[in-house]
């Protein structure tokens, strides 16, 4: 078996002897990490961002909400999330809202596959409808941020996302929202590469289905983000 030390994550690596079988590495004792247990996230550095807390997915009748209702409520994320922004609010930490919406015919969209082009065909967050605006719990404060600019997967792609972040001092990314293995997995990736140190938070995301969301935080999330908990954050900001 050959080892490399990489062991920020597990990561399964072939066995020679037996190519059909992986094994984990461990974690590699100089890889930098993040514990929130025993640690300090300063609020002037820290930022909330919050992707996509709209009706579309939060509320009943959206038309994506039947999706991830069952992920919402087996983690109690809108609850979590709505205590959360209020507490790291409070603390002077930077919140900030990534909405997304298209105009009619959503001609923004040029994807002829997969989850852009089934928003496009079913007229989903179409501007100036109910379903784009944010749910009553999520609503911004004028202290808050909203970024705009939001057309597809990732939050930093077509917005001005890092300009405000770095504007403000910003550096630590605090991940809450929707779906946990599209738009807050494509943000967290962009997030680590520009720099940030990143946290996910496992109860404040959800996915179209339970086993993805789990999936998502078991396999790839430890790669570029802290895993972590609304309880957590709220512990280690001061």
């Amino acid at each position: 078996m050959r080892t490399l030390p990489l062991g920020m994550v597990k990561i399964g690596l072939i066995d020679r002897d037996h190519p059909l079988t992986c094994r984990s590495l461990p974690h590699h004792p100089s890889t930098p990490q993040y514990h929130l247990a025993h640690m300090q996230l300063n609020p002037a550095e820290t930022a909330l961002v919050l992707i996509e807390y709209q009706n579309e997915f939060t509320t009943d009748g959206g038309k994506l909400h039947d999706a991830v209702k069952e992920c919402m409520e087996s983690n109690n994320m809108l609850e979590n999330s709505s205590a959360l922004m209020s507490d790291l609010r409070t603390k002077g930490c930077l919140v900030m809202h990534v909405p997304i919406m298209f105009g009619e015919g959503h001609r923004e969209i040029g994807a002829s596959a997969g989850i852009l082009a089934g928003i496009q065909e079913g007229a989903s967050f179409t501007k100036g409808t109910s379903g784009t605006e944010f749910h009553p719990s999520m609503k911004p404060e004028p202290a808050d941020m909203v970024v705009q600019g939001k057309l597809g997967l990732c939050g930093f792609f077509s917005t001005n996302l890092d300009f405000l972040l770095r504007q403000k001092g910003i550096k630590n990314v605090v991940l809450g929202g929707f779906l946990t293995n599209c738009c807050i997995e494509s943000t967290m990736r962009t997030a680590y590469e520009h720099g940030y140190n990143v946290f996910t938070l496992k109860d404040c995301t959800a996915a179209t289905s339970v086993a993805a969301h789990e999936n998502a935080y078991e396999h790839s999330f430890g790669m570029f983000s802290t895993i972590t908990s609304a309880d957590e954050v709220k512990a280690a900001v001061e």
